[in-house]
C-alpha cells in the first residue's frame, strides 16, 4: 500500500549518495522536527522486501530503543506497508481468477491491507511493552488510545494509501513532521529509468510536489508520497521527508534534528 518511486533504482542512489556525503549535500530539520511525536510511514518494502527482513528490523528496534531512552518525552508513530504480503496474495489472486473481466479490484485491495496489518502486528510485537495499544486500522476514528511511547497503524480503507494514514495520524495527536521512509534515498524530478535528466531534490514546496504526482490517487502508482495524502498535508501544513528506510542512522538524524539525507516536501 505504500508508494515508492522508481525502486528498481536503489542501487544507483547508493550510488549518488556516496557523491552527497563526500561533497557535504545535506541538511538539517531542527527548525520544524517535532521531538516529541514524529509518525513515520515505515514501507512494506522495508519490512518485506521479499521475505520479512528480519535484520533490519533488529537494527531498527535498537536504534528506536536507544533513541526514546535518551529522549524521554519522545513518542513515534509507525504506519505500516504491505510489501511482499500484498504482492504475492494479490498475485495468487490473480493467478486463480485468472480472466482480468472476473477479477475484483476491491477485492485485491482488501488483500493488499491486510498484509498491511500483518506487517503492523509483526511491528507492534518486536517493540515489545513500548507499544502497549492495539494496532490501529482506522486513523480518523475520535478515541485512539496511546499510551505507551509507540503507536502502530495499518491500512485503513480501499482508496487510501498508507501515506495518508500517516497524515490522518499526524493531524490527530499534532504531529509536524512524517517522515517517509521506502527503498529510495530521495524524490527525483523524473524517473531516471526514462530520463537521463532526472535530478535529485533536496527540498521541493507542496505546490510543485503536486504538480508532479497529480492530484487522483491511483492504487500501485509509483510516487513519492500519494496525491490524496498530498493534499491533506498541505492544507495541514505538515512536512514530510522522504529518505531511505534502510539506513536507520539516517532516520536517527532526521529525529534527533541532524544532517541527513533526503527530500524535504512543504
Amino acid at each position: 500500500m505504500e508508494t515508492e518511486l522508481f525502486p528498481a533504482f536503489s542501487a544507483f542512489n547508493g550510488v549518488k549518495s556516496t557523491f552527497l556525503s563526500s561533497t557535504g549535500i545535506y541538511k538539517k530539520y531542527s527548525e520544524v522536527a517535532d521531538m516529541k511525536l514524529s509518525v513515520l510511514s515505515l514501507g512494506g518494502s522495508i519490512i518485506s522486501p521479499d521475505n520479512v527482513n528480519s535484520e533490519f528490523l533488529s537494527i531498527l528496534v535498537a536504534g528506536v530503543k536507544d533513541y526514546l531512552n535518551k529522549n524521554q518525552d519522545a513518542k513515534l508513530i509507525f504506519v505500516c506497508g504491505g510489501g511482499a504480503p500484498a504482492r504475492n496474495y494479490q498475485k495468487a489472486y490473480r493467478a486463480v481468477v485468472s480472466e482480468q473481466k472476473d477479477q475484483d479490484a476491491l477485492a485485491q485491495d482488501w488483500i493488499g491491507i491486510k498484509a498491511t496489518h500483518l506487517n503492523a502486528e509483526l511491528v507492534k510485537a518486536v517493540f515489545g511493552e513500548l507499544c502497549q495499544d492495539q494496532v490501529v486500522t482506522n486513523p480518523t476514528v475520535e478515541d485512539i488510545p496511546f499510551k505507551g511511547r509507540i503507536l502502530v497503524a495499518g491500512g485503513w480503507k480501499p482508496g487510501f494509501s498508507t501515506d495518508t494514514d500517516a497524515v490522518y495520524l499526524a493531524k490527530r495527536f499534532g504531529a509536524a513532521l512524517v517522515v517517509n521512509l521506502s527503498n529510495i534515498k530521495k524524490v527525483y524530478t523524473d524517473d531516471p529509468r526514462k530520463n537521463p535528466d532526472a535530478k535529485p531534490v533536496d527540498s521541493m514546496s507542496w505546490v510543485d510536489f503536486r504538480k508532479m504526482v497529480g492530484d487522483e490517487w491511483v492504487p500501485g502508482k509509483n510516487v513519492p508520497f500519494d496525491p490524496i495524502a498530498s493534499k491533506l498535508a498541505q492544507e495541514a501544513g505538515l512536512k514530510v521527508i522522504c529518505s531511505d528506510g534502510t539506513d536507520v542512522e539516517n532516520t536517527l538524524s532526521i529525529l534527533n534534528g541532524g544532517k541527513f539525507e533526503g527530500t524535504t516536501i512543504g
